[in-house]
C-alpha cells in the first residue's frame, strides 16, 4: 500500500509514452500527431540539472540530484499553438539527512516561433507530481509524503535539423507540493532532442 500511489503515477507515464511509441506507427503514416485534435505530432527527451527549492535543515547536506529527465509527445493545433503531455523525474535530492524526491505528469500548452531554422517557444500548464521527504528527525525538516496538482511554464529555443529532427535547450519551473511546507519549485535547465513525425 506505501508505494501503490508512485506506482500509480509511474503507471501514467509509462502510459504516456506507450502512447507516443504506439501512436508514432499511425502518426508517421497519417501525417497527425499522437495527441488529438492535433497535427503535426513529436516525441523528445531532455536531461538536465536540477533545482530544489526546499529546506536543507540543520544538517550540513544539501545536494541536488545530478540529473532530472522530462520525456513527452506533443502535436501543434497550427503553426504557432500546440500542446505537449509527459512525464517528469527530478532525481532524489539530498537534504536533510535524507532524500527528496519528486516526479509527475505535465500537460501544457506550447507557443511556438519559428524563424527559419530556429523556433522560440513557451510553455504554460499544471504538473500533477508526488513528493517524498526522508530527513534526520533533528534537521527541523518535515518528512512524509505529498502530491497534488500546481501550475507549471516553461521557455526554450530549439534548432532544427531537416523537417524531422531538432535539438532544444529549455529552462522550466514545476511547482510540487512538499510534506509540511506546502508548494515548492523545482527548476530544470536542460537540453534535449526532438524527432517530429
Amino acid at each position: 500500500m506505501r508505494h501503490s500511489s508512485s506506482n500509480r503515477l509511474r503507471r501514467i507515464g509509462v502510459a504516456a509514452l506507450a502512447l507516443a511509441a504506439g501512436g508514432a506507427v499511425h502518426a508517421q503514416s497519417s501525417g497527425y500527431s499522437v495527441l488529438p485534435w492535433t497535427q503535426q505530432g513529436y516525441v523528445g527527451l531532455n536531461i538536465g540539472k536540477p533545482d530544489y527549492n526546499t529546506s536543507c535543515g540543520a544538517g550540513p547536506s544539501c545536494d541536488d540530484p545530478d540529473a532530472a529527465f522530462h520525456i513527452y509527445t506533443g502535436g501543434m493545433f497550427n503553426q504557432w499553438l500546440g500542446v505537449e503531455l509527459g512525464y517528469l523525474n527530478m532525481g532524489r535530492a539530498d537534504r536533510a539527512g535524507g532524500r527528496t524526491r519528486a516526479h509527475g505528469v505535465n500537460l501544457s500548452l506550447v507557443g511556438r516561433v519559428p524563424i527559419g531554422p530556429v523556433n522560440l517557444f513557451a510553455k504554460g500548464g499544471a504538473t500533477y507530481g508526488r513528493t517524498e521527504v526522508s530527513a534526520d528527525p533533528l534537521s527541523g525538516v518535515s518528512a512524509g509524503k505529498s502530491r497534488g496538482t500546481a501550475p507549471a511554464w516553461g521557455a526554450g529555443v530549439g534548432y532544427d535539423f531537416g523537417s524531422n529532427s531538432s535539438v532544444v535547450l529549455e529552462y522550466a519551473r514545476h511547482q510540487f507540493h512538499f510534506a509540511g511546507i506546502g508548494r515548492k519549485p523545482v527548476e530544470t535547465t536542460s537540453i534535449g532532442y526532438v524527432h517530429r513525425f
